[in-house]
């Protein structure tokens, strides 16, 4: 799983970075997070609000942050629809 935080290290943005985490840990899921910064490389990405969330090349997210149960259901839910994928 691949999730990126999209932001300029705002406040936001390293509070959803480490929902994100903590999320991962209490879902016991491990997964490749960056925390993107550059704001050349979020503009190609074509989101145009900070903080931004994407999992798995999903746009679940743009100009919040939203809280941890959420982040939660996302990952299990894109976790999941993976695991389909590939039966």
């Amino acid at each position: 799983m691949e999730i990126q935080v999209l932001g300029p290290g705002c406040p936001q943005c390293d509070r959803l970075e480490n929902d994100v985490m903590a999320a991962l840990a209490e879902l016991n899921l491990s997964a490749d997070l960056r925390h993107v910064t550059d704001v050349k490389e979020i503009g190609r990405t074509g989101v145009m609000g900070m903080p931004a969330l994407i999992i798995n090349g999903r746009v679940v997210a743009v100009g919040v942050a939203p809280p941890k149960e959420k982040i939660k259901r996302w990952i299990e839910e894109i976790s999941n629809q993976e695991e389909e994928s590939w039966k």
